[in-house]
């Protein structure tokens, strides 16, 4: 299995599906300019590493080893100095990468010392901007922001997104991994700044687009604040078949409190190819998904095939 996302939805994705397969690849992210990522990304000229953290968090197993190693990557000092704000795990990530000059033999060493339950790999093997086309409220005209802090906080509706550069070479392993795979796992997450970024990279959208592997698309239980604010599940689907519309999907899972227009979604699924399929996903906390639940949902949906 492979999960392709960002952030905090690819992290909930990779905790359940490792709950399933022991052969699972992330492929993740890594337009990142924020925070400790960004800081390191500028002074190390480095990929943004906080994604790949916590994809490498979210695999390490549930006993005490696991949770050990979990609470190390995630730890953030809070100081007064120029280490304020920093993750331990990005500056573990980045060490590592320092001393191997090599981006994925890094993230395979951190991996193995955590004892991941997968394997963890950048979605191009240099950092990338994003950029989006943006519809304000007041005044009511487009504009272009750059940055994924910036589209995923954008001030109005967001109409595209696009990657600088636009021609960035994929990471060879992911690919092999998505050309390889049984299933393929696409987001949940923040739609145009972590999930549709991977269909932006040619390479890796050629192989979305080609593999025998049959693609899920797992959405998320309610807009974005900012990105998708207004959209219903439907609208997701659409952004996906308009950044790339020779992408076939098998299944679209949703959770049934976040469907709106079950006939729109049917249709929008559709012209990708999928199903709808509904599942209880949520945990008690709005907007995040429970890991149990979702591990019994992607099961559900892998057995019916």
């Amino acid at each position: 299995m492979v999960a392709l996302g960002g952030g905090h939805g690819l992290a909930a994705s990779l905790t359940a599906l490792r709950q399933l397969t022991t052969d699972l690849t992330a492929v993740v992210t890594v337009a990142d300019n924020g925070g400790s990522s960004g800081r390191l990304r500028e002074e190390f000229g480095v990929l943004p590493p906080g994604d790949l953290r916590m994809a490498l968090a979210a695999l390490c197993g549930d006993d005490r080893w696991g949770r050990t190693w979990a609470r190390v990557l995630q730890h953030r000092f809070d100081s007064e100095g120029d280490m304020a704000g920093h993750s331990m795990g990005n500056l573990l990530i980045v060490t590592l990468w320092e001393l191997l000059h090599d981006h994925v033999d890094g993230l395979d060493w951190v991996a193995g010392l955590l004892g991941a339950r997968g394997r963890v790999l950048p979605m191009a093997l240099s950092p990338l901007d994003i950029t989006a086309e943006v519809r304000t409220r007041e005044p009511a005209e487009v504009v272009t922001v750059r940055g994924q802090v910036a589209v995923a906080t954008a001030p109005g509706e967001v109409l595209s997104v696009s990657l600088v550069p636009d021609d960035a070479a994929a990471c060879p392993e992911a690919l092999t991994a998505i050309r390889e795979a049984d299933w393929v796992v696409l987001g949940p997450g923040s739609w145009f700044s972590s999930v549709v970024p991977h269909l932006l990279v040619p390479e890796l959208c050629e192989a979305l687009c080609s593999t025998r592997a049959r693609v899920v698309v797992a959405t998320n239980l309610e807009p974005h604040a900012d990105e998708t604010q207004g959209y219903d599940l439907a609208d997701h689907v659409d952004v996906l078949a308009r950044h790339a519309p020779e992408l076939r999907v098998h299944t679209v899972l949703v959770d049934p409190g976040a469907v709106r227009d079950r006939d729109r979604l049917d249709r929008a699924a559709a012209a990708l190819g999928a199903r709808v399929a509904a599942h209880d996903v949520a945990s008690d906390t709005p907007g995040v998904h429970d890991a149990r639940k979702l591990a019994a949902a992607y099961a559900a949906v892998f057995e019916a095939n």
